[in-house]
Formats: C-alpha cells, structure tokens, sequence
C-alpha cells in the first residue's frame, strides 16, 4: 500500500509541475475542406489507453491519498472492472469519416507512444510540439490524426483529506490532426466530459447511478472526438 501511495504522488507531483511549466495549446478548427480532400494521405493512430480507475485529485500529501483510497475502497474495486468500451475501436470510426470523404486512410494498428518522438525544433502557437515529421516516411502519409485519452474512470475532488464533492465519471484528453511536411497542427481540441450520478450515487457494490454515468460519459467522449469529421 505504501508503495502504491509514494508511486502516486510522485505522479501527482510531476503532473503538477509539468501542468505549471507548459501553456496549454490553444484549440485548432478543423477546416475540412481544406484539410481533407479526395486522395488526401491520413494515418489515424490512437495513444494507449489508460486503465479504468479512480482519481482524487487534491489529495496531494500521502496522509490524504491513503485516506482518501481508504474510503473509497469499494468504488474503486466497481471502478476498475469497468470497460473501455468503444473506445478500443474509435481509430477505426474516425477512418471510415475520413474514408466517406475521399481520404485514402491508413489505420495505425500499434499504441502511438506520442512521449518517444523527439521535441519540435520551431516552437509557434500551431505547432505540435513534438515532431511527427519521422512519421510521414514510416507510414506513406501526409496527415496524421492522433486520439489521446489520458483519464477515464471516476473522479472524486479532494481538498487535503476531505472530499468537497460527490464522484463524476470523467474522460480527459485530447484529438489533433498533424500536417507531416510543417509539423504544424490542423485540428486541435481538448476533451475533458464529466457526468455526474443521476440521484444517489453511493449505492455500493454495483454504484447503478455512478455506472450509468460512466456509460453516458463514454457515449459523449466518443462522440467528441467524432463530432469534428462529421461536419
């Protein structure tokens, strides 16, 4: 449990400081006529996905995260044997969009550890800042669509050891197109879908409010990132 709760905040703490020392991106819209044409080259690739669990943010030192997992012992069990569902194949549903539009689409089979590729050289507000261009000889493309969940399961708001708010089904992340000859970005958009319980929400071991929740924050989640290629 100790180790469990020193790896934690060690996450925690490096979240905060990477949170603290860069900007956020700025959203891009997807121009899809200009982006996407007959014949346009797009590999569509997804991060690896995260695992189904809880998260309290707030609880920063290690008193307020073993008391916090203490409490919070039987939702995190239902939590953890949630599916990903839909998920998994969304690749898959962004490739037939582009395909209905012309695109000739080539679907990265593997995770794309987004991490490992080496920083951009020119720093603007639209450019990735890591450079995707190795990318475009590997794959014969001209485009790339990247789909990154970096959260999902439920949240519960901590402020020290004290909870400040009932338990939400979240996903955060984030969706972007990369144009591989300038590296620079021709969609860009964050997601971060919350939704709450519908009436009581600690109704263990099942959590039915908290479940249904989760299922209707995945629909979303998945359709935020879909809803761009749509248009």
């Amino acid at each position: 449990m100790m180790r469990n709760i020193v790896g934690l905040l060690g996450i925690l703490l490096t979240i905060g400081a990477y949170g603290c020392a860069s900007k956020p991106q700025p959203p891009v819209e997807l121009k899809l006529s200009e982006s996407i044409q007959e014949n346009t080259r797009i590999a569509v690739a997804a991060a690896p996905l995260p695992k189904v669990n809880t998260h309290f943010p707030g609880a920063a030192c290690l008193l307020c995260v073993a008391l916090a997992e203490a409490s919070n012992t039987s939702l995190t069990k239902h939590t953890q044997a949630l599916p990903q569902e839909g998920l998994p194949v969304l690749k898959e549903k962004v490739a037939t969009l582009l395909r209905d539009r012309g695109a000739d689409v080539t679907v990265v089979d593997e995770p794309l550890d987004v991490a490992k590729l080496p920083k951009a050289s020119r720093k603007t507000e639209q450019t990735a800042k890591k450079d995707f261009s190795p990318l475009r000889k590997k794959y014969a493309v001209d485009k790339i669509v990247v789909l990154h969940v970096a959260q999902l399961g439920i949240q519960r708001d901590y402020q020290a050891y004290v909870p400040v708010g009932p338990p939400r089904a979240v996903l955060k992340g984030e969706g972007y197109m990369v144009n591989l000859t300038d590296n620079t970005y021709e969609w860009y958009e964050a997601i971060d879908i919350a939704r709450h319980a519908e009436g009581s929400w600690d109704e263990p071991p099942s959590f039915p409010g908290l479940s249904n929740a989760y299922f209707q924050m995945l629909e979303a989640g998945q359709d935020a990132y879909l809803a761009p290629f749509r248009k």
